[in-house]
């Protein structure tokens, strides 16, 4: 398969792009598959209502089939389609940070969107993305979307187009290159259906914002107890993976180091993931700061980028820093937690 790709300029005028907005959508109508950006990472979307175009997102992405997808709309309106209630938390939440990166679990009207976006599931994720060119392909497609990020299952989310293409060219119809996504990890999900809601997966909108604007939630015992089965799309199966085994090492630069002394000592090529703060005191073979430790929120953004460019080298081990696990800092761990390989090491 020939995939397109179509460069849109966010930062001028969109509607200079518009026909290539246009073009991609209407693969959209025919059941095709696009990738396109949002402000968390890039999303492949299909048609949610239309079995054919799902089933195309799973083979793209080579993802499990029993892992549900979550369905991307331009307006509020879109949820009289296919979404049965909405409750009034959920309403507070929509009204509060939609469009943004925050995923309602809502109860869905039967036999609307296809089974396999719920994965069976008698309720479905639904956000709307805060990114102008998502919305622009949503509004000009006319359809909601069933999108997981843009990448072949297990890898890093992609947070750039050329990620997108190195995964994903031949395997669907098309890519809008939008840029670098902003929030650089995955929606967070809550699960409105619960009461009091439950966070199935952290992400770009943090428990203490949420808890600001409906107070009490849950959170999934799964994303703190290993033998929990998680709920969320991305948590059930190991995820975010760079190519060489990655190992969670939480204390001091000199624990870290300490680690990758054993390592470099049994003859193996040793890649660091550290941060702008520490990357001058190791002594690895490929040391890569993922953004600084005074703003998460930059080591969010660049951690799939700092974990794919890995790939580009030929390190047998990563060796990461830990993050504390605070606002954006649990999304991090989150995903790093998922990627690990091997089991995270504590300085006593």
């Amino acid at each position: 398969m020939e995939t397109k790709k179509w460069v849109v300029d966010i930062e001028g005028n969109l509607s200079t792009t518009y026909p290539h907005i246009k073009e991609a959508a209407e693969l959209l109508k025919k059941n095709e598959v696009i990738a396109f950006p949002t402000e968390t990472v890039y999303g492949l979307g299909g048609n949610a209502k239309e079995t054919e175009a799902v089933n195309k997102i799973f083979q793209a992405k080579g993802r499990p089939s029993d892992n549900p997808l979550i369905v991307h709309i331009a307006d509020q309106a879109q949820l009289q389609e296919f979404v049965s209630t909405v409750p009034t938390v959920a309403q507070k939440l929509m009204d509060h940070f939609w469009p943004g990166p925050l995923t309602i679990i809502l109860p869905a009207i039967k036999d609307v969107v296809s089974e396999r976006v719920t994965a069976g599931l008698s309720t479905v994720g639904v956000r709307m993305p805060d990114h102008p060119v998502a919305l622009a392909l949503l509004k000009e497609a006319g359809l909601p979307l069933a999108a997981p990020s843009a990448n072949l299952s297990g890898k890093p989310s992609p947070t750039s187009a050329k990620h997108v293409w190195k995964d994903l060219n031949g395997r669907i119809a098309g890519i809008v290159d939008g840029g670098i996504t902003g929030v650089g990890l995955e929606s967070t999900v809550i699960d409105c259906t619960s009461v009091p809601p439950i966070i199935l997966r952290p992400g770009g909108v943090t428990k203490e914002q949420i808890q600001q604007v409906i107070g009490e939630v849950n959170i999934d015992p799964a994303l703190t107890k290993e033998d929990e089965a998680p709920k969320s799309p991305g948590m059930k199966y190991t995820h975010y993976a760079p190519q060489a085994p990655l190992q969670i090492f939480d204390g001091s630069v000199t624990f870290v180091q300490e680690a990758v002394n054993r390592s470099k000592s049994s003859g193996r090529k040793v890649g660091v993931l550290a941060t702008d703060e520490t990357k001058q005191q190791y002594e690895a073979d490929v040391v890569i700061s993922c953004g600084s430790r005074s703003d998460l929120s930059t080591i969010a953004n660049r951690l799939y980028d700092s974990l794919r460019a890995f790939d580009e080298t030929d390190v047998d081990i990563i060796i990461s820093e830990s993050f504390p696990k605070t606002g954006i800092g649990e999304a991090i761990m989150n995903r790093l937690e998922k990627a690990a390989t091997l089991p995270i090491q504590r300085e006593e």
